[in-house]
């Protein structure tokens, strides 16, 4: 068996691939229309068709889906840069911090209030 890629389920599926695409640099190679799927493997699906497809429900989904429960990580070996190409345009838990094990990332939320970090090459 082999893991393909995280779904995150998103809201509004433009706003979101607009963030992917032109705050965080990401190039679509796949777009159609409630499923995207972005270079080095990352992917965002519709969240209503998504929960219609797998549950066979058509629920009323208006809030975010982030829950605080998965983080999605990226790396950058110019954090720096990517925390001012960035930062201006999130909701920041916090920013460029050294962790205890040395590597340096920041934090924010996506659209969804997805957890995403940003973290230099270890």
């Amino acid at each position: 068996m082999k893991f393909i890629n995280p779904l995150p389920f998103v809201t509004d599926m433009e706003r979101s691939k607009a963030f992917y695409r032109d705050v965080m640099c990401l190039k679509i190679i796949e777009d159609h229309g409630n499923f995207v799927r972005f270079e080095n493997g990352f992917a965002l699906h519709e969240g209503r068709s998504l929960l219609q497809t797998v549950f066979s429900r058509n629920p009323e989904v208006n809030e975010p889906h982030g829950r605080y429960n998965l983080v999605l990580y990226f790396e950058d070996p110019d954090i720096w840069s990517s925390f001012d190409r960035i930062a201006p345009h999130v909701e920041l838990i916090h920013a460029i911090e050294r962790q205890t094990w040395g590597q340096r990332v920041f934090r924010f939320h996506d659209p969804d209030r997805h957890i995403l970090e940003v973290g230099e090459p270890t």
